[in-house]
């Protein structure tokens, strides 16, 4: 890993090579304690605990969550909804938006370019549970087209995004 600094888009903060350090070990276990977070990235406690609380206040850390097998809890089935609306105006987005961010179903929702206006990853127990869901949706605002496409197999998952190691020019 080289130690050229990456300037971050929305800042004047740099992250160095132990930033981006710190930023890997706490997306891949974000548990461990300050002080194995810093033997890791090869700093005491308190350094190691004052860089994490500027990438926090930076906004580059959001936050810290458990992540949950949706299988375990009975969410089997993902399914990738793709909308197509007639109406571009900001007050239809706007209640779109609003109703869409409501429904608990939702993990992800995108605007998009290209031949969809938007995209969502819903998770739900079985095809009942879509059902109420999709029927939900539907009514919240007009639609010119909804297209549901269901997950057989998740072969890749992660969390972790790769942490540049320099910002191209």
């Amino acid at each position: 890993m080289t130690d050229v600094a990456v300037q971050l888009p929305e800042t004047s903060r740099r992250l160095d090579a132990i930033d981006r350090k710190i930023l890997m070990v706490l997306q891949e276990d974000a548990s461990l304690s300050v002080a194995e977070i810093g033997d890791r990235v090869g700093l005491s406690s308190t350094p190691c605990w004052k860089r994490i609380q500027r990438l926090e206040a930076d906004g580059v850390i959001i936050k810290r969550v458990a992540l949950v097998d949706q299988n375990k809890i009975g969410l089997g089935i993902s399914v990738f909804v793709s909308v197509e609306s007639a109406d571009h105006s900001d007050a239809w987005l706007k209640k779109f938006a609003d109703a869409v961010s409501a429904m608990p179903e939702v993990m992800e929702f995108y605007r998009m370019a290209g031949d969809v206006d938007y995209m969502l990853r819903v998770v739900v127990a079985d095809m009942q549970a879509y059902d109420i869901f999709y029927k939900k949706l539907i009514s919240a605002v007009p639609l010119k087209n909804v297209t549901s496409r269901f997950a057989m197999e998740k072969i890749k998952s992660v969390t972790a995004l790769p942490i540049p190691a320099v910002v191209a020019a």
